[in-house]
C-alpha cells in the first residue's frame, strides 16, 4: 500500500477550501493510501535556541534534554522520508504562507540529515516524490508578483530534494467565489485524470 503524507496549515477547518480541495485530490489520486495527517493548526513547535542547539549537535553527542528538544522535528522528517506522495494546503495569508507552515519548514530543514552542503551548493537529501500544493487565496493571483507563498514552497520542497511539484491554483475566491472554486475542482480533477 502506497504511504501519502498529507500537510494542513489552514488555520480554518470545516470552511477551508484547501482542506476541502485536498481531500478531493486524495480521493482520486491515492484512495487506497495509507494517509498520515499532519495538521498544522493542532500547534507546531517555533525554533528556539536550544532547538537550533540541537540541531547543530551531532547525534552522537546529543543530551537526553537535545533529543527530547528535536523529538517533534525528528517525526515531521520521517514523515517526508516514508510518504510516496506528499498533499500540501498552502492557504495564502497576507501574501504568504501561514505562520506554521514556515515553523514546519523551520523543523525539517535540517543540515545532515535533510539536506547537505556541497562544494558546487546545497543537495537535498529527500528521494524525490510527487508533491502536490493546493494553493488558495481570497485576492491574490497565484502565480503573481504578489504570490509569495507558492514561489517560497516550491523552492523550499526543491532545496530538500523534491523537485516534483504541482501547484494547483484556487485562488482570487473573495473576487468570483463560485467560479473560482468551480475552476479550482477542475484543476483538481485533471490532475485526476493525469495520475490515472
Amino acid at each position: 500500500m502506497s504511504k501519502l503524507l498529507r500537510i494542513d496549515s489552514s488555520a480554518r477547518t470545516a470552511d477551508s477550501v484547501s482542506r476541502q480541495l485536498s481531500d478531493r485530490l486524495i480521493s482520486r489520486i491515492a484512495p487506497d493510501a495509507d494517509v498520515t495527517v499532519r495538521n498544522l493548526a493542532d500547534g507546531i513547535p517555533l525554533l528556539s535556541e536550544s532547538t537550533l542547539g540541537a540541531m547543530w549537535t551531532p547525534e552522537a553527542d546529543r543530551t537526553d534534554a537535545q533529543n527530547a528538544e528535536l523529538a517533534d522535528a525528528n517525526i515531521a522528517i520521517q514523515e517526508l522520508f516514508d510518504a510516496d506522495t506528499i498533499v500540501i494546503g498552502l492557504p495564502i495569508y497576507n501574501f504568504g504562507p501561514p505562520a506554521a507552515l514556515k515553523a514546519w519548514a523551520d523543523l525539517v530543514a535540517r543540515a545532515g540529515t535533510t539536506f547537505q552542503y556541497t562544494p558546487t551548493g546545497p543537495e537535498g537529501l529527500i528521494p524525490n516524490k510527487p508533491v502536490y500544493v493546493i494553493v488558495t487565496s481570497g485576492g491574490v493571483p497565484v502565480g503573481s508578483p504578489m504570490d509569495l507563498s507558492s514561489t517560497w514552497l516550491t523552492t523550499f520542497l526543491g532545496f530538500l530534494g523534491l523537485t516534483d511539484v504541482t501547484v494547483i491554483a484556487a485562488d482570487q475566491l473573495n473576487v468570483d467565489p463560485e467560479g473560482a472554486l468551480t475552476a479550482a475542482k477542475g484543476r483538481v480533477d485533471a490532475v485526476q485524470l493525469a495520475a490515472a
